[in-house]
């Protein structure tokens, strides 16, 4: 049964849209890659479309997703959009001869299960804020991110390369959106325990 949602879901290419077409009853937009970039009439279906409705941004977990990421998120404003992020888990898609520059699987190849996860998660948070959290758990802050040695000290980037590879998270996320994410995902208690698992 597919999942019915207003928001309309923005992909990279048209084989993501055929995979989310089986799996969402939506408008699904794609980008055709980085043509975005300079599709003038493409960029305004898209800010139309979020104040009409809202976006669901769901890119590939390597460096031209967070790229194109970041250009609709910029292009249709913030405050109408929602993140979903598929874990970066190495592999190539079947129809490829080899697998991308990282070596990523990208939105086609991951499992439905872990997409319609993806989905839930960005539709249970409001878009841009923190306002998922249970209640009585207090939200995570930058300066937990400081304490817990993932941002700003000395080796910060490896230890949160190993945190979000053990939550299976996409290795680049910014500090932003290492906290958006995370106060969707986690309460401090529980992110707290999982860090001091860590070596």
């Amino acid at each position: 049964m597919k999942l019915t949602i207003r928001p309309a879901v923005i992909v990279e290419g048209r084989y993501d849209a055929a995979r989310l077409t089986n799996l969402v009853d939506t408008l699904i937009l794609t980008t055709d890659g980085f043509a975005i970039f300079k599709d003038k009439a493409r960029q305004k279906l898209f800010k139309q479309t979020a104040r009409a409705r809202g976006l669901i941004v769901l890119t590939d977990s390597d460096a031209a997703g967070f790229k194109i990421r970041h250009f609709v998120t910029n292009l249709a404003g913030a405050a109408y959009v929602r993140q979903a992020y598929v874990p970066a888990i190495p592999g190539k898609e079947s129809r490829k001869a080899e697998s991308g520059k990282e070596g990523l699987l990208g939105v086609e190849g991951i499992r439905d299960e872990l997409i319609l996860q993806a989905l839930q998660t960005a539709l249970a948070s409001a878009p841009d804020t923190q306002d998922a959290m249970p209640e009585n758990s207090r939200p995570i802050t930058y300066t937990d991110l400081y304490e817990w040695g993932i941002s700003g000290t000395a080796n910060s980037a490896e230890r949160r390369r190993i945190l979000l590879s053990r939550l299976g998270l996409p290795p680049r996320l910014s500090k932003k959106e290492l906290l958006s994410v995370l106060n969707t995902l986690y309460t401090y208690e529980s992110l707290d325990t999982e860090l001091r698992r860590m070596p």
